[in-house]
């Protein structure tokens, strides 16, 4: 399950196709800190090369200009300052596209060392998969059309449950509406983050919930006639994270790589890493209040 990139609303968002070609690595790596990893003691598909996934389109603020290879967007850049602490350059760094959905089938051929999308740490998209420490924690939102009854009336979470609300399938965004919400009437669900947009600005729903990082982008760019009604509080939810969603990576089951993305993530995490690249591209600008 992903987290509510809408919700998750699962994120992707934009129409153009991502670049992915090898060669058009754009980013500055992570240099490597003290304690990092050679490459070699981390073996990959492809030796000397690390192969990143995520879907097409990949959208802020998780990515810019919906490619992964220029290092921009926080998602980007974790995935580089990783590759760095394991000992792989930005020109070792090459990005492929997998559908989020495929995450879940036992049958499509996976062609990456490690795949990152927004996937929560408390999901298990398949049998086949291991999922690496969490890189983040994104609370859920709640987003309306600004004047609408939604965004003018709603204060708590029990005053949600008598709108029509929708999130992306098998998201967390989608746990909490129904565990924590549980709306009288059933929530619709959509396959992608575009088809929740389209029914939020059709009246087709009331709200939709998404993680907040989403959130603000799908209020300022996508959807700008929209609002962020307000957000959960972490004990809020039945996703075994509350409201929050714990970002991981997922890689092959009993992939030896993980412990070292793992040891990267600790590093990065010891170093303050991590927050620092939370602040420069999920920093909130703006105060949501809480549902109580």
């Amino acid at each position: 399950m992903r987290v509510g990139s809408l919700g998750l609303i699962a994120v992707p968002v934009l129409v153009a196709a991502m670049a992915c070609a090898p060669g058009e690595q754009k980013a500055t790596p992570a240099s490597p800190t003290k304690g990092s990893t050679a490459a070699a003691d981390c073996p990959t598909m492809t030796s000397g090369t690390l192969t990143v996934a995520t879907e097409s389109p990949a959208h802020q603020p998780w990515f810019v200009d919906e490619d992964p290879s220029n290092g921009k967007g926080f998602e980007s850049a974790v995935a580089y300052a990783v590759a760095g602490h394991l000992g792989y350059s930005a020109e070792q760094v090459k990005w492929v596209k997998f559908p989020y959905a495929d995450l879940f089938l036992e049958s499509v051929e996976r062609d990456f060392d490690f795949d990152i999308n927004q996937i929560v740490i408390s999901s298990d998209p398949s049998t086949r998969s291991d999922l690496s420490d969490s890189y983040y924690s994104a609370a859920q939102a709640v987003i309306a059309l600004e004047n609408s009854q939604a965004a003018t009336s709603v204060t708590s979470v029990s005053s949600l449950a008598g709108m029509k609300l929708g999130a992306q399938s098998d998201t967390v965004s989608l746990s909490v509406l129904r565990d924590a919400i549980k709306p009288a009437t059933a929530p619709l669900e959509f396959s992608t983050v575009k088809e929740a947009e389209r029914a939020l600005a059709n009246g087709q729903v009331d709200a939709i919930l998404a993680d907040l990082p989403t959130a603000f982008y799908l209020t300022e760019v996508e959807i700008p006639e929209a609002v962020i009604v307000g957000q959960f509080r972490p004990e809020t939810g039945g996703s075994g994270t509350g409201g929050a969603a714990q970002f991981a990576m997922l890689l092959d089951k009993g992939n030896p790589l993980l412990s070292c993305v793992n040891a990267a993530l600790a590093e990065m995490r010891d170093n303050g890493e991590l927050d620092q690249l939370e602040q420069e591209w999920l920093s909130e600008a703006v105060e949501v209040p809480f549902l109580e």
